[in-house]
């Protein structure tokens, strides 16, 4: 099993990392904002895909391989930036309506599958991330004791921390878009979330 001391360690000092606003948790707060929390789980649950993903080849190693053939991740990055950008450039210019609450059907910007694939890729492709877990798991993990339990309750303790903190910034997100749309400001909240998410998208490609 895992060293009771390091998990007491580990538990707020990820708890802290995640709280931290980045790319993930501004993601969620701009969500939350124009397509309320609930829809926004659709979201948390790739990037919490993802960051499982990060943490586990972290971990085992495979992270030599992206070191390897940074071209692979590059085009990664770029591309989850460039579909973040088309969200932003869409929610910019809705017609008095929130861009991301029009009929499902109609648009596939608004799917489940979509939003999921949004926090996935934010998540993978976040250099921040991979950066993070090799430099934070390791010291974590005693190798005198078996591997598999000691990963699984540290991904618990991620994936935990990671939702908690997300459902915080998507549940403000929601707050300061009510406020918004009750005052009539539907247009300028769809400005404000557009600008947000592309200024997540050139957050990722940037970094």
């Amino acid at each position: 099993m895992i060293d009771t001391t390091l998990l007491l360690i580990f538990i707020p000092t990820f708890f802290l990392v995640s709280i931290t606003p980045g790319m993930c948790m501004t993601l969620a707060m701009t969500l939350g904002m124009s397509i309320g929390v609930r829809r926004t789980i659709w979201m948390m649950y790739g990037e919490l895909l993802g960051v499982a993903a990060v943490a586990l080849a972290s971990v085992l190693g495979a992270s030599a391989v992206m070191l390897k053939y940074p071209e692979v991740f590059n085009i990664l990055k770029l591309l989850g930036a460039a579909y973040i950008i088309w969200l932003g450039i869409n929610m910019w210019f809705s017609k008095g309506k929130l861009a991301l609450t029009n009929h499902i059907e109609d648009s596939t910007i608004l799917s489940n599958r979509s939003l999921f694939y949004q926090g996935l890729i934010t998540a993978v492709a976040n250099p921040k991330g991979w950066a993070f877990m090799l430099s934070l798991l390791p010291p974590f993990i005693n190798p005198d004791n078996a591997f598999a339990p000691q990963i699984s309750i540290l991904l618990l303790v991620i994936l935990f921390s990671e939702f908690i903190c997300m459902m915080l910034y998507a549940a403000g997100g929601k707050t300061i878009g009510k406020a918004l749309t009750k005052q009539g400001n539907v247009k300028l909240l769809n400005k404000i979330a557009g600008t947000l998410m592309i200024g997540v998208a050139f957050w990722l490609a940037s970094t």
